[in-house]
């Protein structure tokens, strides 16, 4: 009797392949969930999605020197 591929998926019972190491929540430090990736549940998802939105995250520009109000510069 010939195996088909179908069955022979079926009986391997294995863990799926992880391409990535599993990480901690960034928030709390417990291990992520699938559901909730790369957070451990809802409420640490909240937390961070407050923060972006709050603008914690932002990174601090340095504004350039306005030239307009400067006087001009005379060329020799």
């Amino acid at each position: 009797m010939a195996t088909t591929a179908k069955n022979t998926r079926d009986n391997k019972e294995t863990a799926p392949v992880r391409l990535r190491p599993r990480r901690p929540c960034p928030i709390c430090k417990r291990p992520s969930q699938h559901k909730y990736h790369p957070f451990c549940s809802a409420r640490c998802a909240e937390i961070d999605l407050g923060r972006w939105l709050g603008g914690k995250y932002a990174i601090p520009a340095v504004e350039p020197p306005d030239f307009e109000n400067d006087p001009p510069e005379h060329e020799n």
